[in-house]
């Protein structure tokens, strides 16, 4: 579904991204892990062509390297960013109702959807997104997200500050989507969390992929761990 193969990405001179190879199956979940600053987002980032992939992205078959994000949103990528970037001023159904896709019919996702697997954002459907909690908030962000019908989201950091219960909350809404047929794409930083509803990960360090295998396979490899997760 999603294949990336020898991607580079700059920021000014810097070189962050350097020959990173990997892919996505239909209804997988994939971690990408690794310390802060190896190139993680910004591995997000250029395949949704916010930062400019040098390289190939290719998505069921077509080339994304070079296309704009909204041209890469619709083909079917959804992304959720680290920073969440709801609109503050907007209230949380009028949040999810911009995520929708116009003329949409038989999509995977309601709003009823959303409010059923977390039923906090139906009781906040009338709350401007600005005053939600940091949970509500990273709630809001992945199912407007859904709003616009994915096959493949990409979900960067989603259980950054939130509390235990909220971390486990994300995790179960992950394994949702994917039982739904959507893949997807996660960038975590809880080991816990990842290896437990992963079917493949890949650990990345200096802007490269330094291990690819099953959860399985990671928690086996200690020198791995010891080198490129462990703080």
């Amino acid at each position: 579904m999603l294949e990336v193969k020898d991607l580079h990405a700059y920021y000014g001179k810097s070189h962050i991204l350097q020959g990173v190879d990997m892919h996505v199956g239909k209804g997988e979940i994939v971690s990408l892990l690794g310390r802060n600053g190896v190139g993680r987002s910004t591995t997000c980032k250029a395949i949704m062509g916010l930062v400019p992939p040098i390289g190939s992205v290719r998505y069921n078959g077509v080339e994304l390297a070079g296309k704009e994000p909204h041209q890469i949103a619709r083909l079917g990528l959804g992304y959720v960013p680290e920073d969440r970037q709801v609109f503050p001023g907007l209230t949380t159904r009028q949040n999810l109702e911009l995520g929708m896709k116009s003329a949409r019919s038989n999509g995977r996702w309601t709003i009823e959807d959303a409010y059923e697997l977390f039923p906090r954002l139906k009781e906040r459907a009338d709350t401007p997104a600005e005053v939600l909690s940091g949970g509500e908030q990273q709630m809001l962000s992945m199912c407007r997200t859904l709003m616009g019908d994915p096959e493949l989201i990409i979900v960067d950091e989603p259980t950054e500050g939130l509390a235990p219960m909220i971390v486990e909350q994300v995790g179960r809404f992950l394994l949702e989507i994917a039982q739904r047929g959507v893949s997807i794409l996660l960038v975590e930083q809880k080991l816990t969390i990842a290896l437990r509803i992963s079917q493949r990960v890949y650990v990345m360090g200096h802007g490269k992929i330094v291990f690819e295998g099953t959860p399985a396979e990671l928690q086996a490899n200690a020198q791995v761990r010891k080198e490129w997760l462990e703080v």
